[in-house]
């Protein structure tokens, strides 16, 4: 499974799909269904249902158990899943057991709630998970979550953590982390809008050897926001990344990519809200964001709009 990981997170942009709901905020399993088969025909090299992008904070069991299942249905094989865990070890283990029994590949490992921890305490963590699931577990550092060297060496040698997903984009701590981890170590760029680093004299080098936007320093893959509500404007990005078409690279972050982090920017939350928003502009039936975010205002929505629309011309393709 590690193998084909490796593969899919070196030929395809990683899709963390949204979640749908109802207006009246029940989840919308055919809103799913459809959604998830619109995401995979663009062919992404992995799905990560039922993590950030998806809500997974505001699923209770079986609602995720449902969104897992789904995911693994509409994929039949065509891509690797690897659904969200989280919270303390005991609910995380929860919910890795759901997945397991509905087919997932993998797991990933979102930060804990609220608290600050020590090193031990993140590696005990780690521990407690991997001891109750047969699954690869990938580490997910983002917010109160930043492994220290030992700490990666330590979880880098439990036998079914397989990799790390990073979410705070210090480069030079990232380039020790992964000069530490072993060959095999699988790590990818998960910032909000990982695209957004992609920008880099190394580039055309890093992508002989398979990588993607930040593999310079090691780290071969990434994940998109955008995918999940514009496959074509995430492909043609990291096509353009691939190919060392540093014209279209430089375009689509000045005339897309930036203005889209600088409208992120604008309200907390909006990480997801926009994303979902834009989804629903192209005629995606997620439905809305679920409390405590909130949807775009009509402003936001307006800019959004306009925005998504230069996108896509950029590309090629219609709202």
């Amino acid at each position: 499974m590690v193998r084909r990981l490796r593969d899919a997170m070196a030929g395809g942009v990683l899709s963390f799909p949204l979640t749908a709901f109802h207006d009246d905020g029940t989840l919308d399993t055919d809103g799913q269904r459809a959604y998830l088969a619109r995401q995979l025909s663009a062919a992404p090299g992995a799905l990560f249902p039922a993590c950030g992008t998806g809500e997974f904070f505001s699923l209770d069991e079986d609602e995720y158990r449902r969104v897992v299942t789904l995911t693994v249905e509409e994929a039949a094989g065509r891509a690797p899943v690897v659904a969200g865990i989280g919270y303390g070890w005991a609910q995380a283990v929860r919910f890795a057991r759901i997945a397991e029994e509905a087919g997932a590949d993998a797991l990933l490992v979102l930060p804990h709630y609220l608290v600050d921890v020590p090193q031990d305490g993140l590696v005990a963590q780690l521990e407690h998970i991997a001891a109750r699931t047969r699954l690869p577990l990938i580490a997910y550092q983002r917010g109160q979550v930043a492994y220290s060297l030992g700490s990666l060496r330590r979880i880098a040698a439990i036998e079914n953590v397989v990799g790390l997903k990073d979410g705070h984009s210090d480069l030079d701590r990232l380039q020790r982390l992964t000069l530490a981890a072993p060959a095999d170590f699988l790590f990818f760029n998960g910032a909000s809008t990982a695209e957004i680093q992609a920008r880099s004299p190394k580039l055309s080098t890093a992508f002989e050897q398979g990588g993607a936007p930040i593999a310079a320093i090691g780290i071969p893959a990434y994940s998109s926001a955008v995918h999940a509500f514009a496959p074509e404007i995430a492909d043609a990005c990291f096509t353009a990344l691939r190919d060392g078409d540093h014209g279209t690279v430089d375009t689509l972050l000045r005339d897309f990519y930036v203005p889209f982090v600088e409208l992120r920017d604008r309200t907390p939350g909006y990480a997801v809200s926009l994303v979902k928003a834009a989804a629903r502009l192209r005629g995606r039936p997620v439905g809305p964001v679920r409390a405590p975010l909130t949807d775009p205002s009509p402003v936001d929505l307006a800019d959004l709009k306009a925005l998504l629309t230069v996108g896509l011309d950029l590309v090629g393709a219609a709202l």
